[in-house]
């Protein structure tokens, strides 16, 4: 079976291309820490506030997303996150001339706003491009270019901003990643794309065996069809879903394992440049290149992993990945200098199928299930999961100041735990 089949190649692509763009963003947010606490003089705990702000925009706005492109469109989602990514990005030249620490964390708001929109856009998206069988599958191998992204903000970063720290060296960066996403904001106005939308309406009896197409009446619900009829839009659909949404063990699984899981990688990424400037005495720029070489690994496994997912169940390989990143955890915990280091670099390039397979697995319960239509709402949970890099984050950072960097670490390593339990409790879970 084709995991893409050759009518979607071209979305698949365009979508997929997306991917990197908060990757981008999300490992250049990850090496300012290291910036502002070099221009500001700020405590671990304080700096990590930038990861609060990036994150918390994540949470507040996956859902209203959700609801936007359920209302229009996929394409309209995917403008909408590219001009929030944009503005943001252009208000850190301000942010600079009145040198506010509080204006560069509303920027990175608004920028982490539109990332927020982009990415509850594109995972449903890109699952919805073919069968269902091989959605995780797909969803991995489009996630396998975030880090693409994710290793070209660090090499911006090294070059453009570590290396001469200063406020006008990070917002003159951020501000011409600003233009280039303008450009790729006009160009996607002029592509024709799949709407997307709620054309339909499906319908499944106790058997599972009947469905019905939709027909828009007057007031935009679904008309009724051979006797029945289903209500998708509207306040009242939103919350039917929702307690739907809930009641699915898998899913509610997915969402904590998500929050969690965010919570390690933003902690394990924010603080690699500062662990190995302390074990190997380097400065920014040097300890950037290092940073640098775990995220190569977390994208260079992350394509193993997808094609290892051709004979493995997800699941098993999530479990996998899970109890070798707490082990990498604890050994950064435990010892230092080089090994330290190399243990931290392998935690990334074992937790990198995780996000993708969490999403893939507990959004799949929902899109196998006679509500499927709730697939919408509930990639917004699981992008709003994303908030545990907004409080777990600043949590590794207390911790740091109030005993070392190394034992900060137990926080991830925590967090593995979790994900592990959640892979263990969906092994023996039937299909649908």
């Amino acid at each position: 079976m084709r995991t893409i089949e050759k009518k979607y190649l071209l979305p698949f692509i365009l979508v997929t291309s997306l991917f990197a763009l908060w990757g981008l963003a999300n490992n250049m947010t990850d090496t300012l820490l290291a910036a502002f606490r070099k221009i500001m003089q700020m405590s671990d705990a304080q700096t990590s506030l930038i990861q609060m702000a990036f994150y918390g925009a994540y949470f507040c706005l996956a859902l209203p997303a959700a609801l936007f492109i359920r209302k229009y469109n996929f394409k309209g989602g995917i403008i909408l996150g590219l001009c929030l990514y944009a503005a943001g990005a252009m208000m850190f030249l301000p942010a600079a001339e009145v040198e506010s620490y509080a204006f560069y964390l509303l920027a990175i708001y608004i920028m982490a706003a539109g990332c927020s929109v982009l990415e509850t856009t594109a995972n449903p998206y890109i699952m919805s491009m073919g069968s269902q069988e091989t959605a995780t599958r797909r969803l991995n191998i489009a996630q396998s270019f975030n880090p693409i992204g994710s290793i070209m903000g660090i090499l911006i970063s090294k070059y453009f901003i570590l290396q001469d720290i200063s406020l006008y060296s990070v917002s003159g960066t951020y501000a011409a990643v600003g233009v280039v996403l303008i450009a790729i904001m006009i160009v996607m106005l002029f592509v024709r794309m799949p709407e997307g939308s709620d054309s339909q309406c499906s319908m499944v009896n106790a058997e599972g065996v009947a469905s019905w197409k939709r027909e828009r009446s007057g007031n935009g619900q679904c008309s009724m069809v051979n006797g029945q009829w289903s209500m998708f839009n509207g306040q009242s659909s939103t919350l039917t879903s929702i307690r739907r949404l809930l009641s699915n063990r898998i899913y509610t699984g997915g969402i904590i394992a998500q929050f969690f899981y965010v919570g390690a990688q933003i902690g394990v990424w924010s603080f690699t440049i500062r662990l190995v400037m302390k074990e190997l005495e380097m400065t920014e720029a040097e300890a950037a290149t290092l940073y640098l070489i775990s995220i190569v690994g977390f994208c260079s496994s992350r394509f193993i992993y997808t094609w290892l997912m051709k004979y493995i169940a997800p699941q098993r390989l999530l479990a996998t990945g899970a109890v070798l990143s707490t082990i990498c955890a604890l050994l950064v915990v435990l010892t230092g200098g080089w090994l330290c280091v190399i243990s931290l670099i392998f935690v990334s390039v074992f937790m990198s199928l995780m996000f993708p397979t969490i999403y893939g697995i507990a959004l799949e319960s929902v899109s196998k299930s006679k509500y499927s239509d709730d697939a919408k709402i509930g990639a917004s949970g699981l992008i709003m999961a994303i908030l545990g890099g907004a409080l777990l984050t600043p949590l590794q950072g207390m911790v740091s100041d109030a005993s070392n960097i190394n034992i900060s670490y137990l926080v991830p390593m925590g967090c593995f735990l979790a994900v592990l339990l959640f892979a263990l409790s969906t092994r023996q879970t039937p299909k649908h």
